[in-house]
């Protein structure tokens, strides 16, 4: 079952393109997998899996991860639409853009979605005085955060890292890592995100 309250979709409440329902639904099927399945293997209920899938909700930060985690994809493979590997200008309009319901984070994609994606590059922007969790990603996966703007708290493992403003952090992706803007001013951060010691 889902941890944290979803909100039904309504007109731009989140995913840019609307290709989460699509992508979920395909992902699913590659892999031979039922509701029921994805449901067990994901913790996500299967009436909520089902809302996603048919584009009558928007999943929350937690189980979009939760998702990601159980399809062993990374989440842009989620919300994107996938390009053949060549020089490729990805127009703002063009970037998918993901918005939690639940703690206002903002999550675009600045990478093209290649088939066999290895590195995503990621801006974020979470709301003054707002959280987001995340599961861990598949061992091996690591992040590169970078805080462009305000300050963040972030939390992997347990452990409590305070990145400024124009601070980098690096650490390994595949335990709960959390974001903390404990300040009243929007914070605005890139992640890199590195699966090329998965394959």
């Amino acid at each position: 079952m889902t941890t944290i309250s979803e909100r039904s979709c309504q007109a731009g409440s989140g995913v840019a393109g609307g290709q989460l329902p699509r992508n979920l639904r395909r992902l699913r099927r590659e892999r031979g997998m039922t509701l029921e399945a994805l449901s067990s293997r994901s913790t996500v209920s299967r009436a909520m899996i089902s809302k996603i899938e048919r584009g009558a909700a928007v999943p929350t930060a937690t189980t979009l991860g939760k998702l990601s985690a159980a399809l062993e994809v990374g989440l842009s493979q989620l919300l994107g639409d996938a390009r053949t590997r060549e020089p490729t200008l990805l127009p703002r309009a063009a970037q998918a853009v993901y918005r939690d319901p639940a703690t206002g984070l903002e999550r675009r994609s600045l990478s093209p979605l290649f088939p066999d994606r290895s590195v995503d590059f990621v801006l974020n922007t979470l709301p003054g005085g707002g959280h987001v969790v995340f599961p861990g990603h598949s061992l091996g996966v690591e992040e590169y955060l970078f805080v462009r703007r305000g300050c963040l708290t972030v939390v992997t493992g347990g452990e409590r890292h305070v990145v400024d403003q124009g601070n980098t952090l690096f650490y390994p992706a595949h335990v709960v890592h959390e974001f903390h803007n404990e300040n009243e001013e929007e914070a605005e951060f890139f992640i890199v995100v590195d699966d090329t010691r998965t394959r």
